[in-house]
């Protein structure tokens, strides 16, 4: 597999060609941003982190039924994935209220849901990803409605997955965001989840201590981001 050209950068990761029109390089920085960009930092070791971390969570997916983009690792920084046609909508899950939904409607953070409550949010770096109905979804044409069934299923089947996994490592795995596409040599095929798993698109809390293990630590200025990562990592098996 040969190393192209840069096709895309975006705030933590750039992708790169390949020789294969069907397969893309995900490099993961070192970057770290919150806030729609406005606070920029680089971070020793993240890029690695989240690397790794990303490939643990697709491979345990994959084992358990749920189609992913990911192929294989490359190397510390590095891993093959199928190049993807991504629908503009992200599914969030939340187990518990943290974050703009605690802002939102003015429910207290950390305090627990019955059940999972799922919400989708426009891809929109301008208008800050708002959030969205299933109505607005297929109207607009960002998706079909049969799309948006799936992509439900697949996010609880997920969350029935992760939530024990984070659970038995003594971590609540708060919310989560999840995006989903198809590859382009199969357009007409099965949706596929893609992206990134890692600790800078969930939360993650230490079940005893309440301790933040995500970006949360740098958005709120809490430090040693990377120390958490890794030991969120570490915790569910991640080998690092």
């Amino acid at each position: 597999m040969i190393k192209g050209n840069e096709i895309y950068r975006g705030k933590a990761k750039t992708v790169y060609a390949t020789d294969d029109p069907n397969r893309v390089i995900m490099h993961y920085r070192d970057d770290v941003s919150a806030f729609d960009g406005a606070k920029l930092a680089k971070l020793e070791k993240k890029g690695e982190t989240n690397n790794r971390f990303n490939a643990f969570i697709m491979e345990t997916l994959e084992k358990e039924g749920v189609k992913t983009h990911f192929e294989k690792i490359l190397n510390e920084r590095e891993s093959l994935v199928r190049s993807m046609k991504m629908l503009k909508v992200e599914c969030v899950v939340r187990n518990i209220c943290a974050g703009s939904m605690s802002k939102r409607l003015g429910i207290e953070e950390g305090t627990r849901l019955s059940e999972p409550i799922f919400e989708y949010f426009y891809k929109n770096d301008e208008l800050h990803d708002p959030m969205v109905n299933d109505d607005h979804i297929r109207v607009l044409g960002w998706a079909s409605e049969d799309d948006v069934q799936r992509m439900r299923i697949k996010t609880r089947r997920v969350n029935n997955i992760l939530k024990p996994l984070f659970d038995n490592a003594g971590i609540d795995l708060v919310d989560y965001k999840l995006e989903f596409g198809r590859a382009t040599d199969d357009p007409n095929g099965a949706l596929l989840l893609g992206d990134e798993f890692t600790p800078d698109g969930c939360r993650l809390w230490d079940k005893k201590t309440g301790e933040k293990m995500d970006k949360d630590r740098f958005r709120r200025d809490l430090g040693n981001v990377i120390d958490f990562y890794r030991e969120a990592a570490k915790r569910i098996g991640v080998p690092l």
